[in-house]
């Protein structure tokens, strides 16, 4: 797929891309974090192995390997994790560092998959989908698309009409889901918070409060959700 624009520095960019043929890229908890952590350290100038990783507890990678602000390629600002795609909001920081994270990222995460699994061939369909956000209100609204992804996985229904319907399980599963942003943004500690570096990105949120308004608006706006 040829893009109509090119990334460049100081740009934000909504990146995503799911299983080839659909299929599910995530089977369990450890595919998650060993996604997170392929993330956090896709997101550097220096090149890490799977074999730098020390010992055998993958979530322990977010405390013992320090990436500093100097290092990253991109800024990250939101993520999401589903069953058979992802979603980032990024920053480009250095000119091509989203094509090299993305390169590193996407052939890391599929020789881990298909090595587990038994399996060969392109886990992701082809190159990975981006699309340029350059406006506010955008960005503001894929800060809130990004997050209230996961109300998908409970109820497909519940996103029937383009809206949440049922408004306090949706609530109550984003509390649970473990593998999105949606946690750094509650005040909830997680290791791979480290994943994200926000500072670069408007301050929509001067605390817990106001982001738990920003979705709760969100949530309860008819035509709120739409696929992007």
């Amino acid at each position: 797929m040829t893009r109509k624009f090119s990334f460049a520095p100081g740009e934000y960019y909504h990146l995503y891309n799911r299983g080839f043929d659909k299929r599910q890229t995530f089977l369990d908890h450890r595919d998650h974090i060993r996604f997170l952590a392929s993330l956090y350290l896709a997101n550097s100038k220096e090149q890490f192995h799977p074999s730098d990783w020390p010992g055998q507890n993958v979530e322990n990678i977010f405390n013992v390997i320090p990436i500093s602000l100097n290092e990253r390629l991109v800024d990250v600002g939101a993520y999401c994790l589903m069953p058979n795609h992802f979603h980032l909001l990024v920053r480009e920081k250095e000119d091509k560092g989203i094509s090299l994270m993305m390169q590193k990222l996407q052939t890391g995460y599929s020789m881990y998959f298909n090595k587990k699994y038994q399996r060969t061939g392109g886990l992701f369909e082809s190159t990975f989908k981006a699309q340029h956000v350059d406006n506010d209100r955008y960005l503001n609204y894929l800060l809130a698309y990004i997050h209230l992804n996961p109300v998908k996985t409970v109820d497909p229904k519940d996103w029937e009409g383009k809206t949440i319907r049922n408004k306090e399980t949706a609530k109550e599963f984003l509390n649970g889901y473990e593998y999105s942003s949606y946690h750094y943004y509650t005040g909830l500690p997680r290791s791979h918070n480290k994943i994200l570096t926000p500072d670069d990105f408007p301050n929509y949120f001067q605390s817990r409060k106001d982001f738990d308004d920003f979705l709760n608006l969100w949530i309860n706006f008819d035509d709120a959700i739409v696929e992007v």
